[in-house]
């Protein structure tokens, strides 16, 4: 017997992909750094400030972020939806089988069998494309959140005394340890929905509703054999 027909699904929860931490699996930055700009004198630069930042707590964190995790989250319900229900369906065949076992003739435990692989593969092309399309949308985000950040991190760093502001989210970041009195991540969030004012954003914000992973499905028993 195939046991294809149950494979748990790569991506895991669609669902997942929506709370806006998730919005910060898509790599914007690499490293950030921002160099204050200007005429400063090596001795003047080598007593100013280093800060820490995490871009993409900050990207999340801002009005238009939080807007944008919203607007996806709406847009890829009906997907999230249609991937849960065949998974259901993938599960209830499996159930089926097995409550069948020693009852079913060979045809309908083959008939089941089949029509279980071909779900799966349909499940699994389906998550693909999905996950595709929703790493895209998540990459335009950050992309058009990211452009302007890196404007308000020059200024703020400019106005501020900064030479260096490093990213501590980013996968190859050098820091090891950065105390909280030097984090900006927040200053930046405050000015950048000063500088960016997103129309009709919420006061407050509703938590993400927790993700919920669907149970991965066994392989089914071997069909009676006549």
């Amino acid at each position: 017997m195939n046991s294809r027909m149950l494979a748990p699904t790569r991506s895991g929860s669609p669902k997942a992909i929506f709370q806006m931490a998730a919005l910060a699996l898509a790599c914007f930055l690499s490293t950030a750094v921002v160099r204050a700009q200007g005429s400063q004198s090596a001795g003047s630069a080598s007593a100013g400030k280093i800060g820490v930042i995490n871009v993409r707590q900050a990207i999340a964190s801002t009005a238009e972020g939080k807007q944008a995790g919203a607007e996806l989250q709406s847009q890829f319900a009906p997907r999230q939806n249609e991937l849960e229900g065949l998974n259901k369906q993938i599960n209830d065949l499996r159930q089926r089988i097995e409550a069948g076992q020693g009852k079913l003739n060979q045809d309908e435990a083959t008939r089941l069998q089949r029509e279980g692989e071909t779900r799966a593969r349909q499940l699994q092309r389906k998550q693909d494309e999905y996950q595709e399309d929703v790493n895209a949308a998540q990459s335009e985000v950050f992309d058009r959140v990211g452009r302007k950040m890196i404007d308000v991190l020059d200024r703020y760093a400019r106005e501020n005394g900064y030479v260096a502001i490093l990213d501590s989210s980013a996968q190859n970041t050098p820091i090891l340890f950065a105390s909280t009195n030097i984090d900006v991540t927040q200053d930046i969030v405050r000015l950048y929905d000063q500088a960016y004012p997103v129309k009709g954003a919420p006061a407050a914000t509703t938590p993400a509703k927790p993700a919920v992973t669907p149970r991965p499905a066994q392989p089914p028993a071997k069909p009676p054999q006549r």
